[in-house]
Order: C-alpha cells, then structure tokens, then sequence
C-alpha cells in the first residue's frame, strides 16, 4: 500500500506538473547556473540554469510514458505469440519458441543500445525498441499458463461441444492468464523506466533539453559536482530509485492477491 501510495502521488504531479511547478522545464535563468535551493527553485538549478524541480516532474512523465509504452507493447506481442504457441503446442509451438529462445540469446541491454543508435536516440524509438524486444519471457509466461489451463476438465468440455477455438481462446482461457501476465507486466515498467534511464544517461535515449531523469542524471558526471552540488543528481536519482521500488512493490502486491496458492495460505 506503501509503494501504491507513492505511485499515485508521481502519477498525480506528472499529470499536474504545468499546476505543481513555476517554471517550464526547459527555460534557462541567469543567475540559476548550478544555483543551490531557495526558495524562488526549491530544488535549485542545473549546469543549464533550469529548474530542476520542473525538470524532475516533467522527466517523470517522460519515464512513466516510456514504461507504459513500452509494456503495452511486449505485452500484445507476448498475449499473440504465447497463445497461439500454448494453445496449438506442434509446428507452431517449436517455430515460436525457437524463435524466442534466439531473442533471449542476445543481452536485452546490448541489443537495445544497438538499435537505438541504429534508429537515432528518441523517445519514440525508445518506447519502439524496448517493447519489441522485451516480449520474452512475458511470452514463455503465457505459454506456460496456457499448456496448463488447455488441459482443464472446462475446456475439455468446450471442445467437445464444438466451441469455435478463438472463443476457448478469449472467453475459457485467457482470463486464468490475466493474472499473472498482470505481475510480470507491473515489473516490465520498472525494467522499462531503467532501461530509459540508462539510454538516456548514455546519450541513446531522450534527448536534452527535454527532461528525463536519465539524461538529468547526464550533467552531474563531473567529480565536483558529485561531491558540492547535491541538488543537481539526487533528485532524479531519488525519483528513478523510488518510483521502481514502488512499482515492485505494487507488483509485489498484486502477485500476492492474484495467485490463489498465496490466498489459500
């Protein structure tokens, strides 16, 4: 509850965040150059002389976006290919698996730095190439979940009354699948936040001067920075720390009331 509470206030200033800061996030002040908190910049300013309160909320709706994104993509993708690999097992079964089991091959990092710098760094290109590569183990999840489900007494008995295989499919077995891709799509957002934040730290990702906590993250490499200007590198190391933990931990959550085994005990 802890972690959902906190997720509902970053979702909140994100979708307020022109109500809850003063300054775009993007204007550069005089006088603002790595400038410490006050009152006027309760966060301070950056290398740039922006304001990095404004950055940090507006970057949270950029990490938030991508996760988002993201996810919803690999899911479709793992929702098709698991299914269709579950329920008609053979042919279909070998050709889909195998092919995951060539993407699973590649470290997901590596290839997604490759490419993003193939494509160019954006956020779209970002939000593409993460949810098409992150399809996976979403997918051998759903297969999993569906060689079982196939073999119940109730799907059984559809069959034999001759129920069309697309209505087995969507209306007998999928909703038994909802929960658990549900968890692993919940912990896919917080893959996806720090897969962004590390493209973005990288230069791969997001790029200034739109905010984004990775590329925030980018100015503050400098050792006298790092060890006299605090306010310019814990914010958004704070925002990105947090927010994950706090999606594990509704993710945490949702597994624990998803799963009947963890009910019946």
């Amino acid at each position: 509850m802890a972690g959902l509470i906190f997720l509902l206030i970053v979702v909140s200033c994100a979708l307020a965040a022109p109500w809850v800061t003063r300054y775009p996030p993007t204007k550069i002040q005089s006088g603002q150059t790595r400038a410490a908190p006050s009152r006027e910049h309760i966060l301070g300013g950056d290398v740039a002389g922006r304001d990095i309160w404004s950055r940090v909320v507006y970057g949270g709706r950029v990490s938030l976006s991508v996760g988002l994104v993201a996810v919803s993509i690999s899911i479709a993708i793992a929702l098709i290919l698991g299914s269709l690999s579950g329920y008609y097992g053979g042919a279909v079964d070998m050709i889909i698996m195998r092919i995951t089991d060539i993407m699973m091959v590649f470290p997901s990092l590596i290839l997604i730095m490759t490419v993003v710098a193939v494509l160019g760094p954006s956020i779209y290109n970002v939000m593409a190439v993460i949810g098409f590569i992150g399809w996976t183990s979403s997918a051998r999840l759903v297969r999993g979940q569906i060689l079982s489900v196939r073999e119940w007494d109730f799907v059984m008995a559809a069959r034999c009354l001759g129920v069309q295989d697309q209505r087995i499919m969507f209306r007998h077995i999928l909703p038994h699948v909802l929960g658990p891709l549900l968890v692993a799509a919940t912990f896919g957002v917080a893959s996806a936040i720090l897969t962004e934040a590390g493209l973005s730290f990288l230069g791969l990702g997001v790029l200034p001067p739109t905010p984004s906590w990775g590329n925030m993250l980018n100015g503050a490499q400098s050792i006298f920075i790092l060890e006299r200007m605090w306010w310019i590198w814990l914010p958004p190391g704070l925002a990105i720390l947090l927010t994950v933990l706090a999606i594990n931990f509704v993710g945490d959550g949702l597994r624990d009331a998803l799963d009947p085994h963890m009910s019946l005990d």
